[in-house]
Formats: structure tokens, C-alpha cells, sequence
């Protein structure tokens, strides 16, 4: 098997909904531009909040996908 080299990726994705929908969403914008994802590893989860209410969760998750030079 070949050695392979991967690159890690930070993004924050949003949703009005959860924050299992704003990792989701941060994986599927991440998949239309990048190929061979990996892995997904959830470092942060906060809310924006507005008048003391929930307004949107936000997620930022890492992602690795294969290198290629």
C-alpha cells in the first residue's frame, strides 16, 4: 500500500435546526469542491443567539481528505 498524505481543513457550518444539521451541512458544501473526504471530527459546537433566543447552531468540524500535489 502506497503512503498517502492527508490535508486537515476547518470549517464552521450553520443550520436553524441542530447542530448535527450544521456538521452536516459543512460536510456536504465541503464535498462539492473536495474529493476523497475522510474524516469528520467536531472540535466546537456554539449558537448565535439574538434577543436571548437560539438564533442558529454552529458546528466547526475538521476534515482531513487525501492529498494530492
Amino acid at each position: 500500500m502506497p503512503e498517502t498524505v492527508y490535508k486537515i481543513i476547518e470549517l464552521v457550518g450553520t443550520s436553524t435546526e441542530s447542530w448535527e444539521k450544521a456538521a452536516s451541512n459543512a460536510i456536504a458544501k465541503a464535498a462539492e469542491s473536495l474529493r476523497d473526504l475522510r474524516i469528520a471530527e467536531i472540535s466546537q459546537l456554539d449558537m448565535q443567539l439574538n434577543d436571548g433566543k437560539v438564533e442558529a447552531y454552529r458546528a466547526k468540524v475538521k476534515v482531513s481528505f487525501k492529498f494530492e500535489a
